[in-house]
């Protein structure tokens, strides 16, 4: 069992995620964002190993632009030293990493404009992690997308997509049940017809489901997981105190974590902490996990 955060770093004054306007887009200022972005998340890598945190989501933004018309420079064979060099820092430590594109990745989307766009967004995401060397245990997650107000139409239309695409974007794709539109009884259909992981979030269960407990959510997603794509990935958030459902904890409740973790003693997963304050919640969670039979050393 290995504990993560995703993207960004608060202790740091270091971001592996800047970017600019595509107006003032140049190659010299793409190098230049580029350069700083993968300096900053070997730092970074470097902060987790330091900290005992070996699960983290790399940005979509690590390359600015990576998947829009305007980008015409080979960046992949200019940077693909620094990436060899990440992956290796990764692949020593027995790192986990994943990636998480946008909320503009839409496979079953009615709009074959956005369908499109979202395989060039996938070829990007794949790319970086096939440049650092990592195997199939890195992935890269999305949802199932929109209902259209045609839900079986939709669902259908994700299955459709998923075979068509290339198998170096199937070896990494996982799907994830949200808190709106697809549980975890529907990312199974999908699975049963694609074979395809599912990344379970509690949080998202906790606010849509279909009566499962979390020890039967458990028995049935861990299932989709074989074991050449790594163990099962699990996300855990809480709901915030004020806000309410669907927001997000800024802070990690220790009580609930520690009865999430009694509840589930019988599995092994990785945790992807999806809270406000990142890695500071990811540290303190650590100190509860350290005495975990389970725990990655």
């Amino acid at each position: 069992m290995k504990i993560g955060y995703p993207c960004i770093n608060l202790s740091m004054d270091c971001r592996s995620s800047r970017t600019f306007r595509l107006k003032n887009y140049s190659e010299s200022k793409l190098i230049e964002t580029v350069k700083g972005n993968l300096d900053c998340l070997q730092k970074i890598l470097e902060y987790n190993l330091d900290h005992n945190l070996y699960f983290f989501r790399i940005t979509s933004d690590l390359i600015p632009f990576a998947s829009h018309p305007i980008m015409k420079f080979d960046w992949q064979d200019y940077f693909k030293n620094e990436f060899r060099k990440i992956g290796s820092f990764i692949k020593k430590h027995d790192m986990r990493i994943t990636m998480h594109p946008g909320q503009y990745t839409v496979l079953n989307s009615i709009n074959n404009r956005v369908f499109q766009n979202s395989i060039k967004d996938l070829e990007y995401h794949v790319e970086v992690l096939d440049l650092m060397g990592l195997d199939k245990t890195a992935k890269v997650q999305i949802h199932v997308g929109g209902i259209y107000g045609e839900r079986e139409k939709s669902l259908q239309r994700y299955i459709s997509r998923y075979k068509i695409l290339q198998n170096n974007i199937k070896k990494r794709l996982i799907i994830e049940n949200d808190d709106k539109s697809y549980n975890l009884k529907e990312c199974l259909r999908i699975h049963d017809k694609t074979q395809i992981p599912i990344v379970f979030d509690v949080y998202h269960h906790e606010c849509l489901n279909s009566g499962e407990s979390i020890n039967q959510a458990f028995e049935i997603f861990i299932k989709t997981w074989p074991p050449e794509d790594g163990i099962p990935i699990v996300h855990y958030s809480s709901e915030h105190p004020l806000k309410g459902k669907p927001g997000h904890a800024e802070h990690i409740n220790m009580n609930d974590f520690k009865n999430f973790l009694d509840k589930t003693s019988n599995f092994d997963f990785d945790i992807m902490l999806e809270i406000k304050d990142k890695e500071k919640s990811a540290l303190k969670a650590f100190e509860t996990l350290r005495t975990d039979p389970r725990f990655f050393r």
